[in-house]
Order: C-alpha cells, then sequence, then structure tokens
C-alpha cells in the first residue's frame, strides 16, 4: 500500500473510533451502527452483482437467516458471541450454496427469480417455525457479553466497527487476488473464462458462498444492535434496498458500497423533514450543474445529455420549496432518484465522481523486473513430433435437423501448424467449440494425448493442454492486457481463500511469479509497452495478439487460433506469422483457421478442408490449393 493511502486508511479508523466519543446521541450513533451492518454485507453482494454480474434477490433472506442464527443461538443455548458470530458466517454461507448451486445453472432474470423466491421462502420458514424461530413474536436479544462483561452501546459499536474494517479489508484483499481476477473475468467473457481454465459455474458458486458468509456475519451483529428480530423485517423491500445501493454507490467499490449504505439507511429519514429534504435538493442542484458544466468544458459529457439531469435537479429544488410537507411524496422522490442515478449515473456515484474528477486509467500492477528477465515465457512443450496429438474420429454435431459437422475425421501430428479451411459456414468454427468443449458432439470420439475429451468442460480441456482464441475477439475488456495474461496464468495458483486473506509467504510468492510470468508473455508477443492498458482500448491488432498471449500462458500442448488474421492489416499479419512461428519453434502444436490463404499457405504444414460439415480434402498445402473440390467449394464452379 502506498504510503498516502496507508496515511488516509489510519485516519479514516481513528476517525470511525473516535465517533463515540463525539456523538453522545444514541440515535444517530444506531444509525452509523446501521449503516456500518449494511456495509459489511454490501461488500458481499458486489462480488456477486458488481463483480461475477449476477442480479441476486436473495440476500435479504441470507441476512435473516444470519440474524436468526444469532438469535437462536442466543435465546435456546446462551451461547457467547465468539461462537455466534463463526457459526453466522458458517451457516449463511452453507445455505448460499445450497442456493447458488441451482440458481446459478440460470440466468439473467431466471436467476433473479430463484434467489427472490429463496428471500421469500426462508422469510415464511423464519415466521412458521415457532418452535426454534418464536415465529411472528420475534426473539429479544441482549447486547453480547465478553468475559463476563456486558458490552456498552459505545464497545458494541467499537467492535461493529473493528470487523467493519477486517470485512474490508478480506474483501479487498479477495478481489486483488487470483480469484477476484476470475470474477470479473466471468462477467466480461465466461466462454472466454471456462476456456482459460476457470470453471465459470464452480467460481460463480464460490463468489455466491463468500458473499453469503458476509450476509450472515452483517445479520448477526445486526441482531445484537437492533436487540429484537422478527421475520417481517427480512422481506422484499429490504433485498431491493441493498441491491440499489450497489448500483447507487457504485459497484466494483468498496467506497461506494458504504456510500450505498449510509444511503438507504440515512435518505428515507432525511426525506421525511421538509427542510432537511429542502437542503438535499438544493445540495443535489449544485452539484449536478457544477459537475455537468465541468464535465462539458473537459470534453467528457454531451451538452444534450446533462442537460436533462440538470433541468431535472433544479426543478426537484424548487418543488421542495413549493411542498409544505414531504410525507406524503417520500416514495415518489426517493423513485425518482433512484431512476435518475440508474440511467444517468451507470457506475454509480462512486463511478461518475471517479470519471469526473480523477484517471479513469486502472492502477498498473506492480511487477518485478528481474524477476521477468528471469522467466521462461513460452516453456517448450513435449518432445514427440510426428506422433499423433489429436484424433478426431467420425464427429458428428448436429443442431435439430442441421449437421453442422458430418463424420468428419481430424488428425493433427504433434510439433506441426495444422490447417483448417473452408467457406464460411463450413463447420470450422464448430469443429474448434467441439475441441474445446463448448459443444458435445452428437456422436465420434475426440482424443487428445491417448485421452477422450468427449463429454469434459471446457476449463478442464484447458488444464489437460488445450488452449485458444477466438473468431470474435473475447477479452476481458475492464481489465488491463497484464490482468487478462494473468487470468490465463490462475493455474498457477495454489493458495486457498484463507492464504489470501492473510496474504502469506506462499500466495505473495505465487502472485509475484504470476506477474512476471505474464510481463514475459507480453513481450514474446510485443505488447509489454500496453500491459496496464485496458483491453477494450488496445487497438484491434493488439487485441488479437492479447489473445494469444492469454492462451499461452495455459501452457497449451495444442493451441488453436480461430481467424486470428481476420481484420488485420498487412503489418499486422507479418507480425502474427512471426509469432506463429515462434510458436512453433517452442514445439507447441497448432490449429490454424484462417480465410487468408498467403497466412495459410506460408505456416502450415498440414490442411484439412471442410465444406458444408464434411471433410472435402486433406494434405499439404500445395496440394490443397489446387484440389477441384476445394477450387468448386470456394469459387463456386468447377476449374477452368
Amino acid at each position: 500500500m502506498k504510503p498516502l493511502h496507508l496515511l488516509l486508511s489510519i485516519l479514516a479508523v481513528a476517525c470511525l473510533a473516535a465517533v463515540p466519543l463525539g456523538v453522545t446521541n444514541t440515535y444517530y450513533l444506531h444509525l452509523i451502527e446501521t449503516i456500518m451492518i449494511y456495509a459489511i454485507l454490501l461488500f458481499g453482494l458486489d462480488i456477486v452483482v458488481g463483480y461475477t454480474g449476477q442480479v441476486s434477490l436473495g440476500h435479504a433472506g441470507l441476512f435473516g437467516i444470519g440474524s436468526y442464527v444469532a438469535g437462536v443461538l442466543f435465546f435456546h443455548l446462551q451461547m457467547p458471541i465468539w461462537i455466534i458470530l463463526p457459526a453466522a458466517i458458517l451457516i449463511a454461507a452453507a445455505f448460499g450454496a445450497v442456493l447458488a448451486l441451482p440458481a446459478l445453472r440460470v440466468t439473467g432474470p431466471y436467476l433473479a427469480m430463484v434467489t427472490l423466491a429463496f428471500g421469500t421462502i426462508i422469510q415464511i420458514l423464519i415466521n412458521e417455525m415457532t418452535f426454534l424461530t418464536e415465529g411472528p413474536l420475534g426473539i429479544k436479544i441482549n447486547k453480547p457479553s465478553i468475559a463476563g462483561h456486558i458490552l456498552t452501546k459505545s464497545e458494541y459499536f467499537w467492535l461493529v466497527a473493528a470487523l467493519l474494517v477486517l470485512s474490508l479489508i478480506v474483501v479487498h484483499r479477495i478481489l486483488k487476488s487470483h480469484l477476484g481476477r476470475s470474477f470479473e473475468a466471468l462477467r466480461d467473457s465466461p466462454i472466454a473464462s471456462d476456456c482459460m481454465g476457470v470453471s465459470v459455474y464452480r467460481h460463480k458458486v464460490f463468489a455466491f458462498v463468500i458473499s453469503a458468509g458476509f450476509a450472515g456475519l452483517a445479520g448477526a451483529l445486526y441482531s445484537y444492535s437492533e436487540q429484537y428480530i422478527s421475520p417481517n423485517t427480512y422481506n422484499f423491500e429490504l433485498t431491493i434496498l441493498f441491491l440499489l445501493a450497489i448500483i447507487m454507490g457504485g459497484r466494483k467499490s468498496r467506497t461506494g458500497a458504504l456510500l450505498g449504505a449510509s444511503i438507504i439507511v440515512l435518505l428515507p429519514k432525511m426525506l421525511d423533514d421538509i427542510s432537511t429534504f429542502r437542503l438535499i435538493a438544493l445540495g443535489v442542484a449544485i452539484l449536478v450543474t457544477a459537475g455537468s458544466a465541468v464535465a462539458v468544458s473537459k470534453g467528457r459529457a454531451d451538452p444534450r445529455r446533462v442537460a436533462v439531469p440538470v433541468v431535472g435537479t433544479i426543478l426537484l429544488a424548487i418543488f421542495s420549496f413549493w411542498l409544505e410537507a414531504v410525507t406524503d411524496w417520500r416514495l415518489t422522490i426517493f423513485g425518482v432518484m433512484i431512476l435518475f442515478v440508474v440511467y444517468y449515473l451507470p457506475d454509480g456515484i462512486v463511478g461518475f465522481v471517479r470519471n469526473l474528477f480523477f484517471s479513469s486509467r486502472r492502477t498498473a500492477l506492480a511487477v518485478k523486473s528481474d524477476l521477468v528477465k528471469a522467466q521462461e515465457a513460452v516453456p517448450d512443450a513435449a518432445k514427440g513430433k510426428g506422433e499423433t496429438l489429436l484424433a478426431a474420429k467420425g464427429v458428428l454435431m448436429q443442431f435439430g435437423g442441421l449437421k453442422a459437422l458430418n463424420e468428419v475425421d481430424l488428425t493433427v501430428k504433434r510439433g506441426t501448424i495444422h490447417g483448417l479451411i473452408g467457406p464460411n459456414g463450413s463447420g470450422k468454427s464448430t469443429m474448434m467449440n467441439v475441441l474445446t468443449g463448448i459443444y458435445v458432439p452428437t456422436a465420434g470420439a475426440v482424443e487428445f494425448s491417448g485421452k477422450s475429451l468427449v463429454g469434459l468442460a471446457p476449463a478442464d480441456i484447458a488444464e489437460a493442454g488445450i488452449a485458444r482464441t477466438f473468431q470474435n475477439v473475447q477479452l476481458f475488456g475492464e481489465m488491463t492486457a497484464l490482468e487478462n495474461v494473468l487470468v490465463g496464468l490462475h493455474h498457477t495458483f495454489t493458495t486457498g481463500l484463507a492464504g489470501i486473506a492473510l496474504r502469506t509467504p506462499k500466495w505473495k510468492g505465487e502472485e509475484q511469479g504470476a506477474r512476471a510470468r505474464a510481463m514475459a508473455l507480453l513481450e514474446f508477443v510485443g505488447l509489454e509497452s500496453l500491459a496496464s492498458e485496458e483491453a477494450r482500448n488496445l487497438p484491434y491488432g493488439k487485441q488479437r495478439l492479447l489473445e494469444i498471449a492469454r492462451a499461452l500462458a495455459l501452457d497449451p500442448q495444442l493451441l488453436l487460433l480461430d481467424e486470428p488474421a481476420a481484420g488485420l492489416t498487412a503489418p499486422d499479419i507479418v507480425e502474427l506469422l512471426a509469432i506463429i512461428r515462434k510458436v512453433r519453434d517452442h514445439g507447441i502444436t497448432l490449429i490454424l483457421i484462417e480465410h487468408h490463404m498467403d497466412v495459410v499457405m506460408g505456416v502450415c504444414d498440414t490442411v484439412s478442408v471442410l465444406d458444408f460439415g464434411q471433410k472435402i480434402a486433406e494434405g499439404l498445402p500445395n496440394e490443397v490449393q489446387s484440389n477441384a473440390k476445394v477450387i468448386e467449394a470456394y469459387l463456386g464452379g468447377a476449374p477452368a
């Protein structure tokens, strides 16, 4: 951590610890305490929503589970807090796994509906299981005691503050590790993640379990804070507030989670008082107007786009002074403000401020140059040139009545470049998807190094030694070039969650080694100067090279390149050919799908031709080039 950041963090913790000393009103102290508890839950929820891109409406139920674990253990068994808090985390995490296993088989609105149903079921169970939860009567809980001493309000505030800081550190370390990069990659391109050895389903479940654990901790702390819990607290409205807190505060930001928690706790209460509402409306109008003026002056915003929010906030300020009472309009105003943030500030308030006043460039990861020099970017593949590495026999891929592949045989020798060509729609990319596990063939066999690949998940095939690029570039756009390659190096990490949270020497060594290897791979393809640039900002030709570097991070025996020269300029193609030859020189076998015949003829040892899902020719490049069937397939007629 930079010295300035460390100093600011220490000052922030000191100010938080001093709050009970300066705030004597217990009501305000309780509000700040509730914000901290909600923030702990939002740290976890942001992993699911902000990083993996899933929409969960079940976190109110997980929050309720944590609360009732604390309530039941205290009410029935008089357990101490040092047992209750770990129990709440573990039980909520277990329920999170139970929810995630079936829920994450679906996506989009279906996932939201499944998680919403889970939250509703939990609320009903809490209400009906009177023998355990006391049902609608609720459970009364006393402030916790430690070594026989019952904590005062100030002491419990400090306990919550300490757990907030600890939760923030743990979440930050997780998200800045290989796990965090995997979560972020899932959102940008699930298919590419799977083909990089990062199992999409497994890591989504993992993210959900971690998130549920934080919800359980927050729920247990909330029960002690309120000293009374009842089923009606954990309803649909609460889960919507949690989701809106992430959206309004800003995803992928711990500061956004803290701000979002403050908004959902304080704003509804502030809107109860007309004078406070007027101050808020006036302040928002001034901030939006000033911010929009700065954005327009810097060329970051279109005047026509910012006109609506500026006029809207000014009208809201005028409307606030016209109103006599705000109570009847509270929900309407709250809804309009949420709509405004969601539509005009898609990155949340924190994201808006960051983009407006600070550089949007991601912080470059530190890489030790001496480690980079010691790294071997592309290790030599296994010897045995001429042996059969991949054998596909009678592969049939049928979609309804369409046979995309019809009894195709393909034999690839180790250490060669095998071209796979054919007109558009001939089945080339389908074959690539079959070989990498994205499609399971309807019939036929695919063997790699003597082992069958049929039925294996893409992540398992990647770990077996097959890497690929994509016809349409599948990079992780919001991640830097270096981070993209680090995702490909996910398989080199063996440290578990505890080691990540504690930043053990083992994890630090793995992280530094992976960063050095990633930089060496970028140097291998000529992108070392662009290591800290976001992938979506790279020129198209450089994106193609970055995909190759990321694929090589898997240490593959077989590399599949799906039209790598598509859309490239002549100088870019020359650079690409040089890299392909360098890869082959390291003993790595390649399958090359390409429409540029000069590329195919220039580097391929063997060429197979597909047409309408069938192999029509195979042999040396010159033989295939003059084959009558190939000419007819490409030109639509017999050769002259």
